[in-house]
């Protein structure tokens, strides 16, 4: 099936008229190359899309179908040809980020907000992904910039520029044994409840990958979209959580939670900003990075 806007256009403009002489008027089209195009139309769908009638014309059911979807199909158009002639008169950018889950939850939202205010011209997507999927997304051109973490070797395939660094740690009730070791082993809190978060946030991905590789799977008994709802419910004393240590900090300032640093190496993971090439970037993209490299700073 090989329609054009045009073609859609003439429907929708045969439609709204009755009659395909005032639709291809309508359309800057002659008759006989409205009425050509109506038939190929026709011939190509298999079908009748409009009643040719004494005083005009009269969409079939099958032509009803057809200016359905030409309505959404145009209105999509006349939306994103708006949209680009922003970008292209200079009045909007858009940057795709993706990111891992501590940024994305406590890094970025402050230098975030700080950026958008003097910038608000700008807008910024982010989701959270795993650091190897991010990854792939920058090298395959389906985000701007990702923040991952070192584990992963994105030196191979994109350019990267260091911003934070990332320390897990445990987080306890107050008054739990676990709580008042210096440090503790990921190993050995492995037989323990765990608050977790959801399945598919980047962390959440991560921590379970190492306890994979211990051979064990952690006993989750609730999961939770954020550090902060996690740490609550570790206070009320149903599990122990893995969360990123500012998390950690904030939290206990307000809740009756403990945090004991990790010993893992894993546990320590430096965050760099990735893009494809960062010179090749848009200027709202190349705003953002230094933005946030002034801020992490």
């Amino acid at each position: 099936m090989h329609f054009d806007l045009v073609d859609l256009r003439l429907v929708l403009n045969v439609a709204e008229a009755a009659s395909i002489t005032h639709g291809a008027a309508r359309s800057g089209l002659a008759l006989a190359s409205a009425s050509e195009r109506l038939r190929d139309m026709e011939r190509e769908l298999g079908v009748t899309l409009f009643e040719r009638q004494r005083r005009g014309v009269s969409p079939t059911p099958a032509g009803l179908a057809l200016l359905h979807h030409a309505r959404l199909v145009t209105r999509q158009l006349d939306e994103m040809s708006g949209e680009l002639g922003q970008f292209a008169k200079g009045l909007r950018g858009q940057v795709r980020v993706m990111s891992n889950t501590a940024a994305t939850l406590e890094f970025l939202p402050p230098l975030i907000g700080a950026f958008l205010s003097s910038h608000p011209s700008i807008d910024v997507e982010i989701e959270d992904r795993p650091s190897p999927e991010i990854v792939r997304a920058v090298a395959g051109g389906r985000a701007d910039l990702g923040i991952v973490a070192d584990v992963v070797d994105a030196a191979a395939e994109l350019e990267t520029v260091p911003f934070a660094e990332d320390q897990l740690v445990l987080v306890t009730p107050k008054r739990h044994p676990l709580g008042k070791r210096r440090n503790i082993a990921f190993r050995d809190i492995l037989d323990q409840d765990f608050v977790g978060l959801p399945m598919g946030s980047a962390l959440q991905i991560y921590v379970d990958g190492q306890a994979a590789r211990a051979g064990r799977n952690l006993k989750t008994r609730i999961r939770l979209s954020g550090f902060d709802a996690a740490c609550k419910v570790v206070e009320s004393g149903i599990g122990i959580a893995v969360v990123s240590k500012i998390a950690a900090e904030r939290c206990r300032r307000s809740m009756a939670i403990a945090m004991v640093p990790l010993s893992d190496a894993w546990a320590l993971r430096r965050l760099r900003i990735c893009a494809k090439n960062f010179r090749a970037l848009s200027a709202p993209a190349r705003e953002l990075v230094a933005a946030l490299r002034r801020g992490s700073a």
